[in-house]
């Protein structure tokens, strides 16, 4: 019998919070759907038993835990910590590396990187740094969950409205592509990299980009442009595994960009799920522990699904 420790640091640390921020509270809505899709699925399969959190705390679990799913945003390093403290006391992850994820982690790092690698990805500064005039979408350097994210249309730093946009870290800026928003998974392991049916991301249209969930699948013609963008993205970094998402944009002029990668389990999950014929964590389990994985066999239905889990039936 193999030990998975599933733990999902949003919903695990929330107790004793008296109020939040709207994005806080999506984070919190998108780790729920997470936590519990991932969950059932995992006690689906015969061969694994789930740990989840509890008494003990978090190290003790992981150090018992054969493997240790974490989820959790990347929001002052926080993902990156707690995949450190899998490796320190002696736990496997069921996911990509702390290297991994502090790179993928860094957007501006990661667009440095991408660039090097010859990827496609929007132009991206420190904020301040970018030419006046130029329409860019301000976000945290390191986030997660549209948090601080903000459109400035053409007219450069001057007229953002800084008491909307409240953020301790870094911010960068980066050149705005107006397009299709996706999303590509990729399940990654020693002996594969797969990507899954591409996603629409249904984003709000304030110039927050507010996270509102997806539409699975997308036209084919769409679909290939986003695993011809998304593939490079995620195979230039080391270290990715498990279940890892790309989000991308299909540029209106036929250009198509990489936007960020997520290193870990993303809301996507909730939609795929409901498509396959097949378990999903299953499979991810599968890739990374170098096994063959099963025949993706998918539904023909086409489905619409929120940030905060719920899945419903749509026309194509």
């Amino acid at each position: 019998m193999t030990r998975v420790f599933v733990y999902e640091d949003v919903c695990a640390t929330w107790a004793g919070r008296d109020c939040a921020s709207r994005p806080a509270l999506s984070l919190l809505a998108e780790g729920r759907a997470m936590l519990a899709a991932v969950t059932e699925d995992l006690r689906a399969v015969p061969a694994i038993d789930v740990l989840v959190p509890g008494s003990p705390a978090f190290p003790e679990l992981a150090a018992r835990a054969d493997y240790t799913l974490v989820i959790a945003p990347e929001c002052g390093g926080r993902l990156e910590h707690l995949c450190r403290e899998v490796i320190r006391v002696g736990g496997r992850l069921l996911g990509p590396s702390p290297d991994a994820v502090r790179l993928t982690a860094d957007k501006l790092e990661l667009a440095s990187h991408w660039e090097q690698h010859r990827v496609s990805t929007p132009a991206t500064w420190p904020l301040g740094d970018q030419p006046v005039g130029m329409s860019v979408v301000i976000k945290p350097r390191v986030g997660a969950g549209s948090q601080a994210t903000l459109l400035t249309v053409g007219t450069g730093l001057q007229a953002w409205p800084v008491p909307t946009v409240e953020w301790a870290g870094q911010l960068i800026a980066q050149e705005y592509i107006p397009g299709f928003a996706a999303s590509v998974a990729f399940l990654i392991g020693p002996h594969t990299r797969t990507p899954l049916i591409p996603c629409q991301q249904l984003l709000s249209d304030d110039g927050r980009f507010q996270y509102r969930g997806g539409r699975l699948p997308i036209t084919p013609d769409l679909a290939d442009r986003a695993v011809r963008i998304a593939t490079p993205a995620v195979a230039c970094v080391s270290g990715l595994a498990g279940y890892v998402g790309v989000d991308v944009v299909l540029g209106d002029d036929g250009r198509d960009w990489a936007i960020e990668i997520n290193p870990r389990l993303t809301t996507s999950y909730v939609g795929l799920r409901a498509l396959a014929r097949f378990n999903l964590t299953e499979a991810m389990f599968a890739a990374v522990s170098g096994e063959r994985l099963p025949a993706f066999e998918w539904r023909t239905d086409a489905i619409a699904f929120t940030a905060d889990g719920r899945v419903s039936s749509c026309g194509t």
